[in-house]
């Protein structure tokens, strides 16, 4: 198969979260006949590792799992577009890593290949966190490059994130003596307006311009049709650039909501998500980025780069495929995407931080 219908096959071999296994099975087996790799499997996750004694390791991982078909469940190839659910986010990917693994038996570089399940889910289900907590010392590098799709650029570094659940206190009483209470969703509106005037910082690290946000995502409230609410809750979402910490970010968060509550009030923080910071100056990014002339943006959004950043390993995304393409009934992915991806990441791996060109996709 090319690197084109090696993807179609993936798409082709259903692995909604948590149903990963059958594919997992197939990544696994081909990876065990290559004889240059060690592989290990925890789960429905696959580690193979060349061992080669090199003096940098560079990792290479993504994802398994997709969100639920919606009539795209097989592969469809029309021309140059492969359509499937998956083809973009990210089994595009998968198959420039399997191609990598089964060309590169000696490598400028050691190779870590890391094929994890259940990202598409809430984190505390996260195959790739499975992994550091199983097998920490096998994840070790000196850069992480994860296929998510960038269509072939590279997106450095990721937004964090907090949310926070507000809950605001009032008095019940029967709508008609309203008077006689407070009304806990009414008492939502000066907070509600602080968040749509609230204005973004904008940051600019390392030459990626980062957007952050503070808005409301979620409200709830109300008894009856004649009570008069005696408690309102709204949902806060925060993203954050990766110049702040998480404990910065939600204090952040505290002191602007902070400044509409009350005695009684209450703010519970729902989910943490910690930053990255750009690696687009690491030595081997800097070398692709320059030899290939390709694009480095902020990636505006969270991803598993930050898991490896916080464990001291600079991480960048770069992936064939359409992010904005992902997750939609028209998922699909060109074959001239997959090509120039598999172009970088085969020069990253052949060459290192060389300056040779990466040989031409047979």
């Amino acid at each position: 198969m090319d690197l084109f219908e090696r993807t179609a096959a993936l798409v082709d071999v259903p692995s909604e979260s948590f149903e990963e296994g059958r594919l997992t099975d197939a990544i696994e087996a081909e990876l065990r006949g290559r004889d240059h790799l060690s592989v290990v499997r925890v789960g429905d996750n696959v580690v193979a590792r060349t061992e080669l004694g090199r003096p940098t390791r560079v990792v290479l991982g993504g994802h398994t799992d997709t969100v639920p078909a919606n009539g795209n469940g097989s592969a469809r190839v029309d021309g140059d577009w492969l359509w499937g659910v998956g083809s973009a986010d990210m089994k595009g990917g998968l198959a420039v890593m399997l191609e990598s693994a089964a060309r590169h038996a000696d490598p400028a570089l050691d190779v870590t290949y890391v094929f994890y399940a259940r990202e598409e889910v809430a984190s505390e289900h996260s195959g790739l966190g499975e992994l550091f907590e199983a097998v920490p010392h096998l994840l070790e590098a000196d850069l992480a490059v994860l296929g998510e799709p960038t269509d072939g650029a590279i997106e450095a570094g990721c937004q964090g994130s907090v949310r926070a659940r507000i809950v605001l206190h009032g008095a019940r009483a029967h709508t008609a003596r309203a008077w006689m209470g407070r009304n806990a969703v009414h008492r939502l509106g000066p907070l509600l307006e602080a968040l749509s005037r609230y204005e973004p910082r904008r940051p600019v690290l390392a030459g990626c311009q980062f957007h952050e946000a503070l808005l409301a995502v979620g409200v709830e409230g109300g008894v009856s049709g004649n009570v008069v609410p005696d408690r309102a809750e709204l949902l806060v979402a925060h993203r954050f650039a990766p110049d702040r910490s998480l404990e910065e970010a939600e204090a952040h968060l505290r002191e602007v909501v902070g400044a509409h509550l009350e005695d009684g009030d209450e703010i519970h923080i729902v989910d943490l998500a910690p930053a990255a910071r750009p690696a687009a100056d690491h030595p081997l990014v800097a070398a692709l980025v320059e030899r290939h002339g390709l694009a480095v943006t902020a990636k505006l959004g969270w991803t598993d780069v930050a898991r490896f950043a916080s464990r001291g390993v600079p991480a960048v995304n770069l992936g064939p495929g359409a992010a904005v393409l992902a997750h939609t009934a028209e998922e699909r992915l060109h074959r001239d995407s997959l090509e120039r991806t598999w172009a970088v990441v085969d020069d990253l791996v052949r060459n290192g931080a060389g300056i040779e060109s990466a040989g031409p996709l047979a």
